[in-house]
């Protein structure tokens, strides 16, 4: 149907028909869903009639082939004009084959891989009904309190647009209506989502619209440029309204600065939540702000099926508002194929083959390879082949390593680190102890570790979070271990062996009690499906770890928020004088990250050298070239992540001390030395100024590369501009 024909289609509908199309419910509402017919105490509560859920559009949480192939047949058979339902669901790292968690997706810098990983999970969503996904999240982070890191790539803008186009190339692909195993994506939380007071979820966001525009916007317009058919408002309030109702965020940036003309959703129930705000008085006033704002979908709450008819009939709204609404709606089930195929790639058969599949998994094992960050290591990783391993920690055996919205995944189905290490080792040469629980131990589980490391010659520690420790609603104030795995690497540790520790969890942690004590670490993260497998590969050196932090690591709570390119101030500390007090700094902590942003370790080392620039000026019309040397200075192979980062020495506006600008990966053999060569622009150099105009600022720029944002070398030059 072309757009004529899609307006027509709206013409044709009642008042109350074209607010129905605005109404997203769960999948109990509705017949052939899984359930004897419709469920009638939550539409008693929520005010939705059995008439509302016929005429509703789309559908949140179903999945599987035949009952979605079983829902939409009852719908359209209802359906006075045969309009199909959308089919929605949180796909974020995986359907049924789980790949990492997206914090450590984001530590891969493997934007290839990323996209891999979001077309496999588009092909399991669309096979079994699925036709939207609420992916990618993109909300820029810089508090590890907040649960719901684990769903972003991190603390970088630049980094988390190249990841969010990713995602949304993986989930979409070119054609939409002509290839049903991809799925329309939605972007997601509009806006700025991460950064809520205190990193309490759902909390208080409260910003500059320039710190708004030069850090927490790039991510949704790089998705948005990508072609993704779908945003998702966000919870918090930004500038003082709650992002639902904000008319200037939503009409003003998203639709007609930026030109956004796909759907805009709630999330859920984030309409009627203005009232909690103290935005709205009621559902009607909360239905009327949103309206006016834009939100086309409303997800989970009556306001628009309850209210909406009556604002229109009063005047207080133009019904054209609803009729654009509806109209975007259509238009997306008509990208999506539904009215010539309202089952679209449904296929109960297909199926059966595709999901967790092997083709599937080892995508999952290399996303989850190339995700875990070698932390630390004093040279007792890899395990040697002959080495009695004492693998201890309730994560030894554990299967909740596919982390907070693993959709379909099955814990069962997740490889267990144990097992991996069993499967590789000769018999007799690992032995496992839980040692303790999550966040408990007992005299037994303790004993039983210690004489399980007694014959061993290095002691494997598998710590960390359960997965409901972090993701939504996961907010915490203490981000330590629990204090019986604390006591556990006390205990293991007075053995005096050789002790490495893998961390399995869903934020970047205070490592006190763990960094300190063991040789070596292993920031696995939740790592998937594969995770166990992915592991044990390197743990044994069979895979060179080549992650690198996406989020600095802090060195307590108390630095939060801790992130790397953060201002300077008027009294700097300067690190040979750590004992001036009228400067800025902690009395009782460094000021600087325990690990910074873009830091991992490999199995062999890298020297750089001979950093090198085309020019010490740089025109608008004449770019920068950049180039240094990169040596592998060990004995095995290995990938280095060669970083560029600059600083805008002296700007209209504060610049920070060092932004990520490039990347570049390099495989080198022993001894083998290559060159890492970046194209610097003037375009680069741009940002957001206090009258929100986006240019650069002539003058002295520095210029850092190293392989993170910390330990690297240095170089300057000029941007002129020719009167």
């Amino acid at each position: 149907m072309d757009n004529q024909q899609l307006t027509a289609l709206v013409q044709r509908m009642t008042l109350e028909e074209k607010v129905a199309q605005l109404l997203q419910l769960t999948a109990h509402f509705h017949e052939g869903a899984g359930s004897e017919g419709l469920v009638t105490g939550p539409m008693e509560e929520m005010g939705i009639t059995g008439q509302m859920v016929t005429a509703s559009g789309s559908v949140l949480g179903l999945s599987g082939a035949q009952a979605i192939i079983d829902a939409q047949k009852a719908y359209l058979s209802k359906n006075r004009l045969g309009i199909p339902l959308l089919f929605m669901a949180d796909v974020v790292h995986g359907f049924k084959t789980i790949f990492p968690i997206p914090l450590a997706i984001g530590c891969s810098w493997d934007v290839e891989l990323a996209e891999k990983s979001a077309e496999v999970a588009a092909r399991e969503s669309a096979v079994s009904g699925i036709h939207v996904t609420f992916a990618p999240m993109v909300d820029l982070v810089r508090d590890p309190r907040w649960g719901r890191v684990m769903e972003t790539t991190g603390e970088d803008p630049y980094l988390n647009s190249l990841f969010s186009r990713a995602f949304v190339r993986g989930y979409q692909g070119g054609n939409l209506k002509g290839d049903t195993e991809r799925l329309a994506a939605c972007v997601k939380h509009f806006a700025a989502y991460g950064a809520p007071e205190g990193g309490r979820d759902y909390n208080t966001v409260d910003m500059s619209e320039r710190n708004l525009r030069e850090y927490y916007l790039p991510a949704y317009k790089a998705a948005l440029d990508e072609g993704c058919a779908m945003v998702m408002t966000s919870f918090n309030t930004v500038d003082g309204i709650p992002a639902t109702g904000n008319e200037k965020l939503m009409r003003g940036i998203l639709r007609d600065e930026w030109n956004f003309d796909g759907v805009l959703i709630s999330d859920w129930a984030s309409i009627r939540e203005m009232i909690a705000h103290g935005a709205a008085e009621d559902d009607c006033e909360a239905a009327y702000r949103a309206i006016r704002a834009g939100v086309d979908m409303e997800m989970m709450t009556p306001c628009y099926v309850q209210h909406l008819p009556q604002l229109v009939h009063s005047g207080r709204v133009d019904e054209a508002l609803i009729d654009e609404a509806v109209l975007r709606i259509l238009r997306l089930k008509e990208k999506l194929g539904l009215f010539d195929n309202p089952l679209r790639g449904a296929d109960p058969e297909r199926e059966r083959e595709v999901l967790f599949c092997e083709e599937h998994r080892k995508v999952s094992y290399e996303l989850a390879a190339k995700s875990c960050v070698l932390l630390k290591n004093n040279g007792i990783l890899p395990l040697q082949q002959e080495s009695k391993v004492a693998l201890i920690g309730p994560f030894a055996q554990s299967e909740d390593i596919l982390g907070w919205w693993s959709c379909v995944g099955v814990k069962e189905d997740a490889v267990k680190l144990g097992t991996a290490l069993e499967e590789r080792l000769q018999s007799g040469q690992l032995r496992t102890a839980p040692g303790c629980g999550i966040d408990s131990m007992t005299r037994e589980q303790l004993e039983a570790a210690l004489e399980t490391a007694q014959s061993a010659d290095i002691i494997v520690l598998a710590l960390g979070e359960e997965s409901g420790m972090s993701g939504e609603g996961g907010s915490r104030t203490d981000i330590r271990l629990p204090e019986a795995q604390l006591e556990l690497v006390k205990q293991v540790k007075s053995m005096g062996k050789p002790m490495a520790a893998v961390i399995f969890n869903g934020r970047p942690l205070d490592l006190h009690g763990i960094y300190d004590e063991a040789d070596a670490v292993l920031e696995a993260w939740f790592p998937g499906s594969e995770g166990g497998a992915a592991v044990a590969d390197i743990l044994l050196g069979s895979v060179n770890p080549s992650a690198r932090l996406a989020m600095s690591f802090p060195q307590s709570v108390g630095q939060v928020p801790v992130y790397y390119n953060h201002l300077n101030t008027g009294r700097p500390l300067d690190p040979h004088k750590t004992g001036e007090r009228y400067v800025s700094k902690y009395i009782d902590s460094p000021n600087e990250p325990l690990l910074p942003f873009g830091f991992g370790l490999s199995y062999t080392t890298f020297e750089y050298s001979e950093l090198a620039l085309s020019s010490s000026e740089m025109t608008p019309e004449q770019p920068l070239v950049i180039s240094v040397k990169v040596t592998n200075t060990g004995a095995r192979a290995g990938v280095e992540t060669v970083q560029l980062y600059l600083r805008d020495v002296a700007g209209d506006v504060v610049r920070p001390l060092r932004e990520l600008k490039g990347y570049v990966k390099l495989e080198l053999a022993p001894g083998e030395t290559g060159i890492a060569s970046f194209i610097l622009t003037e375009e680069q150099l741009r940002y957001h100024h206090s009258d929100i105009s986006f240019t650069s600022d002539p003058g002295t720029f520095q210029v850092y590369v190293g392989p993170n944002s910390r330990d690297t070398l240095e170089h300057s030059f000029k941007l002129v501009r020719s009167n």
